[in-house]
């Protein structure tokens, strides 16, 4: 897969994007990682990519031109996906991560300022979205979190594919806690069922323990999940036996 950022700062993403399972997999040309700097595409002789808002108002807004210039110069087809991470746009989540996996290209805007002229948006972006409810500085962190999500998704940019099917979200709840050595760490020790080597024991304590967890922490995703009848005895009796009183 290639992706493309378009930003004001190239260097933030190819220093970011240059190390760990990620710089690996674009050393071995799983992934391609670009970076275009929007600045390049000016038409201004001292590089100015931001001009005041029409109608008034605090900060700058980055020029439609520069922008469509630097998406055009890829020369991609009409198809790919444009992504502009913006606070306004769709909840960035593992189902749009599985989405975005298995296409071909990726393009991903970086806004800054008060954002970018909307005339462009218009005309390029595919998907606009966001990691939360919060307001970044640029969307250079917000990018290369998308980038890392949808990359390690993509086959062999993993050791082994069972390192992300047991993970967070993969099934709808969160991950089982996890434990090594030592068998004791502060009068702490790991529960003796993991001990056993009864693999199926093993595996439906994981579970339970994946949607006690997500009960405890991310009750709005439990009720978004389509829970089977084991799912629900698991709650019903966490439920029952648990102190915490917001169950």
């Amino acid at each position: 897969m290639d992706f493309y950022v378009l930003t004001l700062f190239t260097k933030m993403i190819d220093d970011c994007m240059s190390h760990s399972v990620i710089g690996r997999a674009a050393n071995e040309g799983i992934i391609n990682i670009k970076t275009v700097d929007i600045r390049d595409f000016s038409n201004d002789k001292h590089r100015h990519v931001d001009d005041y808002p029409y109608g008034g108002g605090a900060g700058m807004v980055i020029k439609a031109q520069p922008v469509y210039d630097a998406y055009k110069s890829l020369n991609l087809n009409g198809n790919t996906r444009v992504v502009y991470m913006t606070p306004q746009g769709k909840p960035f989540n593992q189902e749009k991560a599985k989405e975005l996996s298995k296409e071909k290209n990726i393009v991903i805007i970086c806004g800054h300022y008060e954002g970018i002229d909307e005339r462009v948006i218009e005309e390029i972006v595919t998907d606009e979205l966001s990691l939360g409810d919060f307001v970044l500085t640029g969307g250079e962190i917000a990018a290369m979190a998308v980038i890392d999500s949808v990359s390690r998704l993509i086959p062999g940019v993993l050791g082994k594919e069972e390192s992300f099917i047991d993970e967070s979200f993969s099934n709808g709840f969160l991950e089982y806690p996890q434990y090594t050595r030592p068998i004791e760490f502060m009068g702490k020790k790991v529960p003796d069922i993991l001990l056993s080597g009864n693999h199926k024991n093993i595996d439906n304590w994981r579970h339970e323990q994946s949607v006690i967890r997500t009960l405890k922490k991310r009750e709005d995703i439990i009720k978004k999940l389509d829970l089977s009848e084991n799912d629900k005895n698991i709650i019903k009796k966490y439920s029952l036996n648990s102190t915490d009183t917001n169950f």
